[in-house]
């Protein structure tokens, strides 16, 4: 009746308006509520890709909220994807301050009706799960994206009882799932679900120079990079141990290391900058830090290496692959379900700067091998690890979790997502 009365004393523009401020309403009350947990929101492989996925979020289906331990480091997908940001400061997670830190979080989840949970990483998956729990009602999704070689026995155990209350564990790859099987996950439990690299960051055969000018380096000079999060398990060690066994063949070279650890400038980095003056290698090396420009620095890289101790399926590879660059990393974790050996790059073993070596100089002294592998490898990134492929399956393993818990899916998004659902749930959350 009131839209009747407006109808007879308002004009066509104004009936528009509410329309569409009417529709607005209905889609906010029809979005699916999700939350997604992370450690902090710095620049790491998992960060980035909750990053690739919000940034590829249909706002019309989905309601994001964002949770993490730390907010160091905001992405800007993050930031500027509007989704509030909830910080739960810790210091341990078996504590009187944890304790009320995931009781904030349960009355969280309750106030905002919240219906997915997706945790990202150990230390969301022990703190968070128990909370979603506690708090009834929304689906919970946990995510392990490493094998966990440096994890201890207690932090395994304690993972898998926190992952009993997760209707689903996502893993990145099928090394994960495998370690997961052996550890006694159940395989009805596990799904792989690959990372997702948005392709139009990266183009192919388009050459910087600004990374060179940077670095006061001519363009012929070739500059073989890791880039990652500065930890312990990445490696980085044994580059530089390689790059002293490059050098000599390669005396033009330099060696770029782009990442910081969970804080700026910290012990592990001073350590490897006091490592590399150690090894002679003076101003070959550069630490570069945290930086947002990857696909530009990629576009100067003559090979892309990942050192890796333990792995789970890596952003650094598949941005790399797609840029073009040849690529040389170690046999570990999810790294040979990217990279295909002798067609895409090289995989040698963990902690041995002697292989490391031997590839990066078989790259560098055939450039022809090196432009024929930086193709193959963006090739089979395209095919197999693209972000809509990505985002799709997680949508997909979203409402079908959701539908199996009783939710009522509106329409719409049923249509938008191309999923099937049994039409007798009724309830709205």
């Amino acid at each position: 009746m009131h839209m009747a009365s407006r109808k007879s004393v308002g004009s066509p523009t104004r009936l528009a308006s509410w329309s569409g401020l009417q529709a607005e309403a209905t889609m906010r009350l029809d979005r699916i509520k999700l939350l997604k947990f992370v450690s902090c929101c710095g620049g790491g492989g998992t960060e980035r890709q909750v990053g690739n996925f919000v940034r590829a979020l249909d706002p019309s289906q989905l309601e994001l909220h964002l949770a993490c331990l730390n907010r160091w480091g905001l992405l800007d997908e993050l930031g500027s994807s509007g989704a509030p940001v909830t910080e739960y400061m810790i210091t341990r997670l078996y504590n009187h301050t944890a304790l009320m830190q995931q009781l904030k979080f349960a009355r969280y989840i309750r106030r905002h009706r919240i219906q997915i949970v997706h945790t990202y990483g150990f230390y969301p998956n022990v703190f968070a799960i128990p909370a979603a729990s506690l708090a009834g009602g929304p689906v919970i999704v946990a995510s392990i994206r490493d094998t966990g070689e440096t994890w201890t026995p207690i932090q395994r155990r304690v993972q898998k009882i926190a992952c009993r209350l997760a209707d689903r564990v996502v893993v990145n790859a099928e090394a994960i799932k495998r370690r997961l099987f052996s550890e006694g996950y159940r395989p009805e439990q596990v799904t792989v679900i690959h990372n997702g690299i948005d392709l139009s960051q990266f183009t192919r055969n388009t050459r910087g120079s600004s990374l060179h000018e940077e670095l006061g380096l001519p363009q012929s000079v070739p500059i073989i990079a890791v880039l990652c999060r500065l930890h312990r398990f990445k490696g980085i060690e044994y580059f530089l141990e390689a790059a002293t066994i490059v050098c000599p063949r390669f005396p033009e070279a330099r060696f770029l290391i782009v990442g910081e650890g969970m804080v700026v400038d910290s012990p592990y980095k001073r350590e490897l900058e006091g490592y590399a003056v150690q090894l002679g290698l003076g101003e070959r090396v550069v630490f570069a830090g945290f930086r947002l420009d990857v696909p530009e620095i990629l576009s100067e890289v003559a090979v892309s290496v990942l050192p890796s101790l333990s792995e789970g399926l890596s952003n650094t590879l598949l941005e790399s692959m797609a840029a073009g660059v040849p690529v040389v990393a170690t046999r570990v974790g999810g790294n040979p379900e990217v990279v295909e050996d002798g067609v895409t790059g090289y995989l040698v073993p963990p902690r041995d700067p002697a292989a490391l070596a031997q590839a990066i100089c078989r790259l560098l002294n055939r450039p022809e091998l090196a432009s024929r592998f930086g193709q193959a490898g963006r090739e089979r990134v395209i095919e197999r690890f693209s972000l809509e492929r990505m985002v799709q399956e997680t949508e997909s393993l979203y409402l079908d979790l959701l539908n199996r818990a009783g939710h009522r899916i509106d329409p719409h998004t049923r249509e938008a997502w191309g999923h099937e659902f049994v039409p007798k749930l009724k309830l709205h959350l």
